[in-house]
């Protein structure tokens, strides 16, 4: 058996634009565009790599936040990338049988198998995998929060030696920080350390939080950000409906948005959405006061909202003005 840890990078489209209303045979997150792996040994014992560009089909503009935070360029995708049918045959001869696939976050298989999907290929080659985030929390400070794997490296003294938010780069990262894992008893131990992560929240609070609460099963983020902002938009106070103004997204699958109750006042409120293992959504919710950091977060990103975000204002048709009949004709 061979531990198989993967990293991938995916395009998104921008929303509003003409590739964000592209109607999908399969709903996708994302589209891939690079894949990175490695491959460690059952000893776990860190051995060959694998890595490919892939080239998009339908999301063919890349998303600048994406190429900026990769450095990958449109040209690049064009000029070395392959299409993802013939990438993904690569990967699974690469890979050979007998596999555990180890992740850094729970985004990478949910996206892997979207695109799978999306081509109709099989997916059972993906079904045993770990999210080694959880591992690491159980076997090092137990918390419940997920942490970037710069602070995980860090607190292993793990030092860098491969660009960060590249496929091949993180995996490599991810399959040092692994290596000073326990992975048989973290896989043992797996679905308690899941347990305990669905129960809590993701990432870190900012000061100001006033209450928590986790939601599941929504077939969508488009549902989840809808009973966000509708029926579950309650007051921390007196528990009645809220109005919300507008999401902001944020990195990690997160929003926030300014809610008001009638009666006590204005709450920021922070929600992370999640895949659930059935491939549902769960959300994540944090309530701040007005007067909190994360409220000035939203205040700051409100005010500085990118142009291409804000709402384009429709333009006045000019009449056609009827030419005055002349007098002396």
């Amino acid at each position: 058996m061979n531990y198989i840890v993967l990293d991938m990078e995916w395009n998104q489209p921008w929303p509003g634009s003409p590739s964000s209303k592209k109607v999908l045979p399969v709903t996708i997150r994302g589209e891939i565009i690079q894949i990175g792996a490695v491959r460690m040994t059952e000893d776990q014992e860190v051995a060959d790599e694998f890595q490919v560009m892939v080239k998009p089909k339908y999301y063919r503009r890349l998303n600048r936040r994406v190429s900026k935070l990769t450095g990958i360029k449109e040209s690049q995708l064009l000029n070395e990338g392959i299409p993802f049918v013939d990438a993904m045959n690569d990967f699974r001869n690469w890979c050979g049988e007998d596999i555990v696939f180890l992740t850094w976050g729970f985004d990478d298989i949910g996206i892997l198998r979207e695109n799978l999907q999306l081509y109709s290929m099989d997916t059972h080659f993906t079904d045993h995998w770990y999210n080694a985030q959880m591992i690491f929390n159980a076997q090092t400070d137990g918390s419940n929060s997920q942490k970037a794997l710069k602070t995980a490296m860090e607190i292993f003294g793990i030092e860098a030696t491969r660009p960060a938010h590249d496929a091949l780069g993180d995996a490599y990262h991810t399959a040092l920080i692994c290596a000073r894992l326990d992975l048989k008893r973290g896989a043992e131990e797996y679905d308690e350390a899941l347990k305990s992560h669905e129960n809590g929240f993701h990432g870190a609070e900012l000061p100001g939080c006033i209450a928590r609460k986790v939601f599941h099963d929504y077939p969508d983020k488009r549902s989840a950000l809808g009973a966000m902002s509708g029926e579950e938009n309650r007051c921390p106070i007196c528990d009645g409906r809220m109005l919300g103004s507008r999401w902001f997204a944020q990195p990690g699958h997160r929003y926030m948005d300014l809610a008001t109750c009638p009666e006590h006042g204005q709450f920021l409120i922070r929600v992370r959405l999640s895949e659930q293992p059935d491939g549902k959504v769960r959300v994540s919710r944090l309530t701040y006061e007005a007067t909190s950091e994360a409220a000035e977060v939203y205040a700051h990103r409100a005010e500085k909202a990118d142009p291409e975000e804000r709402p384009r204002p429709r333009r006045r048709r000019r009449k056609k003005s009827t030419p005055k009949p002349d007098p002396q004709k």
